[in-house]
């Protein structure tokens, strides 16, 4: 019989199997009903059974609106240069500075950097956006500036 972490793990494969690009979006209280388990299970499974190296990249965000973003890493692909390929493509005019920031925490939380690259990055980061509030800066070339951070990054990685 299988326990519920199991249960959580195969009805999330299931999912990305379906999935033609190999990526799903999942409502934490949503997964949590579907399988009947408390969200926490999910959060177990997630840290566990979703790792980088097991070839997956999981994001995850609490609270309203919070999502799980979970990928399947294809092994023709550099691990590393899809999560930043993933990255650019988030980033744009509307991209918030708290997705920037969470970004940047995913980043070192997976040792893709220090934490000494992960506070400058946030810096400027932070920088760029209050330039925009003081309009020294358009949405537009902000969220350039911030894409060829994710570029740099994804070239000497």
């Amino acid at each position: 019989m299988n326990n519920k972490a199991d249960t959580i793990e195969e009805y999330i494969l299931k999912r990305l199997e379906q999935n033609a690009n190999r990526q799903i979006e999942l409502k934490r209280t949503a997964l949590a009903s579907e399988v009947s388990c408390a969200p926490s299970q999910i959060s177990y499974v997630l840290s566990t059974r979703f790792t980088t190296d097991k070839g997956f990249i999981v994001e995850s965000r609490r609270g309203l609106g919070g999502y799980i973003r979970i990928a399947l890493i294809t092994e023709e692909l550099d691990r590393k240069q899809l999560l930043y390929q993933r990255f650019l493509e988030e980033i744009d005019e509307n991209t918030p500075f708290a997705h920037v920031k969470s970004m940047i925490e995913f980043l070192l939380d997976n040792k893709l950097i220090t934490r000494r690259e992960a506070e400058l990055i946030a810096q400027m980061s932070a920088n760029l956006y209050e330039s925009e509030e003081t309009g020294e800066l358009e949405s537009a070339e902000r969220a350039r500036l911030i894409r060829s951070i994710f570029v740099t990054l994804a070239k000497i990685t």
